[in-house]
């Protein structure tokens, strides 16, 4: 628990201190965004900033990037998972602050097990496969933006399908204090810190806290709200259509 306080903690901060810098970029900037950098060529006035016609009045969007999340596979391990898949989110913007968010994320990898060697094989499983494929959606909002970049926040909702029985060699998941494989609510909250590259193409970083509730199907039949980290990396494409 004192881990998850640590990382929220760090992720708020870290939020805050970017929606600081961006404030202050913006004002430093906006003379800037009105004359972009010019040269002649035999006369002839040409544009050489690349951001000169970056905007903020797209339709459409399209997001791709590498992603990581740290989950637990099971209510009682002590030992966590860090994974690894891709994320695929896509947006509609209303206005030019209100949009509505998308997301398909699939993350893979493997995770320590507990061992109860009163069932057959539990004692060699090592390892094993894990997996988390999240649909989600919901609102966002266009905080502090410039020509150079933006930060955007989000609140998604939705479900998620662990699987955790894939290479327990024919055992129960209670034989290494597994979750069964199941479809559960999920959330996420966060956001998208932006660098803009050219008029469609943005690099992006999106650190986000995830939140599960899977349970079990065995002995006590509880669940469990959890709260970890997910973050990824990769590359917007702007769709020019105005609104």
């Amino acid at each position: 628990m004192r881990f998850r306080v640590r990382i929220i903690s760090s992720f708020v901060a870290l939020a805050l201190l970017a929606v600081s810098a961006g404030v202050r970029a913006q004002a430093q900037s906006t003379a800037a965004q009105t004359t972009p950098a010019q040269t002649t060529t035999n006369g002839v006035y040409v544009a050489i900033d690349p951001l000169a016609k970056v905007r903020y009045d797209n339709r459409y969007d399209l997001y791709l990037g590498f992603a990581y999340d740290h989950m637990k596979a099971g209510p009682t391990l002590l030992q966590g998972s860090n994974l690894g898949g891709l994320d695929l989110s896509g947006s509609y913007w209303f206005s030019k602050h209100w949009g509505a968010e998308g997301t398909i994320r699939a993350y893979v990898g493997t995770s320590g097990a507990g061992i109860n060697h009163d069932e057959p094989g539990g004692g060699a499983i090592k390892g094993p496969f894990v997996a988390e494929y999240m649909t989600l959606a919901g609102p966002e909002w266009l905080g502090p933006h410039n020509k150079h970049g933006a930060l955007i926040a989000h609140v998604l909702v939705g479900g998620v399908y662990g699987e955790f029985s894939h290479d327990l060699l024919g055992n129960s998941p209670e034989t290494v204090d597994f979750y069964n494989d199941q479809i559960a609510p999920a959330a996420i909250i966060g956001g998208h810190m932006d660098l803009n590259r050219s008029e469609h193409w943005v690099f992006r970083i999106t650190p986000d806290a995830v939140m599960t509730h899977y349970g079990i199907h065995y002995y006590p039949n509880t669940s469990q709200f959890d709260v970890n980290f997910a973050l990824s990396v990769g590359v917007e494409y702007k769709f020019k259509k105005k609104r």
